[in-house]
């Protein structure tokens, strides 16, 4: 009897239990069949109740974060625009060139002699009339002193002559000797004068040869190394050179510019689209490490020719040099003031995209708020920004950031940036 009741006990524990378990299962029961009969079955115990409140209000919850979300994925997107204004734009050519020196001396013998002296440190600059070489000078001295010595002889018989002349001229009157003697008296004189005049220009070969012993400069400039050294022997006008003079400041820049291009320029200033800046036409330099160099130079002259093998015009500029940062042969960028435009349109190369035609297009935020598109027709580049011909006009706003978040006819709040920040925004990207 015992060992029955403590069984039957144990069964209504089991079955209590097995009853709570399935009251706790129900609510989360995911299948169809076990949803519609739950459906179908009255809510009578406390504890589902509970549950099924409990879930609705978590599902309440995540619908209103959806909500939220929607309405922030919604929000005007923020658009960097730059805004155009109307302004007088200097206009200017790059073009490529080389600097070379403006006068080039080759220092040669005059006379022939041995190298005595050189009196110059390479590389160093000379005056105009500086003294380069010395060459042995004796011969050329004993030279000297023997014209100077022949013009004094010349002299004195000349002198000697001329008395005889005007003493016989006297005795020709008086008839105390012949005409014939006279005049060959006064013959004497003039060919005497004559002997003066030879001498003279001996004397003066003379002094010219001993002073070339002394080998000058004949510009101002930087002097090149010496091929020639002390003891060499050197033949008046030799092929080969003792050193270079050349002139560094102010130095010349030679650059090219297509006929067609100079051209175009003269079209354009006859019909007052450029306008010009008088006859100083300013000229900058771009080194070859990508620096602009200090001084400023100015265009000389416009080429008289057209090359006929490659098209081109030379222009020459005459650049300041007093540092000596430019040196002959060097590779420069010419930037060369052609003119302005006045009321010119400058847009950020950044806000103008192209389409597969070719055709140029900005986006720009219109009156209304809303992104809206214009059809460009460009002319050239200023540094980083295009000249605008037609499409838009002074006050419009151009999308130059944030454009790939915007589609065409969205709002879009219109936030201004300089044309350098543009710049630098996509140079970032």
């Amino acid at each position: 009897m015992a060992r029955g009741r403590l069984q039957t006990s144990r069964s209504l524990r089991s079955s209590n239990s097995l009853h709570n378990r399935r009251a706790n299962w129900l609510p989360s029961l995911k299948t169809r069949s076990n949803e519609s009969h739950f459906m179908h079955t009255p809510i009578s115990h406390p504890r589902i109740r509970i549950t099924l409140a409990t879930l609705a209000c978590v599902a309440l919850a995540a619908c209103g974060d959806k909500q939220d979300t929607t309405v922030t994925a919604t929000e005007t997107p923020q658009v960097g625009v730059f805004i155009v204004t109307a302004s007088e734009t200097p206009i200017t050519t790059e073009l490529a060139g080389r600097a070379s020196a403006r006068a080039i001396a080759e220092i040669r013998p005059q006379v022939g002699g041995i190298l005595e002296k050189r009196l110059f440190t390479e590389g160093a600059l000379v005056k105009a009339g500086q003294v380069l070489y010395q060459i042995d000078a004796s011969s050329y001295e004993a030279a000297y002193a023997s014209a100077k010595a022949a013009v004094t002889k010349a002299e004195a018989t000349l002198k000697s002559s001329e008395v005889t002349a005007r003493r016989n001229e006297g005795l020709a009157r008086i008839d105390a000797i012949s005409q014939q003697t006279a005049e060959d008296s006064q013959a004497a004189v003039e060919e005497n004068r004559a002997a003066l005049d030879v001498a003279k220009a001996a004397l003066e070969t003379a002094r010219i040869d001993l002073e070339h012993t002394r080998i000058t400069s004949p510009i101002n400039g930087r002097v090149d190394i010496s091929v020639a050294i002390p003891g060499a022997l050197l033949t008046a006008n030799q092929s080969t050179a003792l050193t270079t003079v050349r002139q560094l400041d102010p130095l010349v820049v030679d650059v090219k510019q297509s006929s067609v291009e100079l051209l175009r320029l003269r079209q354009e200033l006859k019909a007052g689209k450029l306008r010009a800046r008088g006859q100083e036409v300013p000229v900058k330099l771009i080194l070859e490490d990508g620096s602009e160099y200090a001084h400023e130079g100015r265009l000389q002259f416009d080429g008289v020719s057209v090359d006929e093998s490659t098209g081109m015009v030379t222009l020459r500029a005459l650049v300041p040099n007093p540092e000596g940062v430019l040196l002959p042969g060097m590779y420069v960028r010419a930037q060369v003031w052609e003119g302005s435009i006045q009321d010119a349109l400058l847009v950020p190369q950044e806000g103008i995209t192209r389409r597969p035609s070719g055709d140029a297009i900005a986006m720009v935020v219109g009156d209304d708020g809303r992104i809206a598109e214009r059809r460009l027709s460009l002319g050239r580049t200023v540094g980083n920004q295009w000249l605008v011909n037609a499409g838009l006009k002074p006050g419009d706003k151009v999308v130059v950031e944030g454009l790939k978040k915007v589609a065409l006819g969205d709002l879009a709040t219109a936030v201004p940036v300089s044309s350098d920040a543009a710049a630098s925004s996509a140079a970032a990207h």
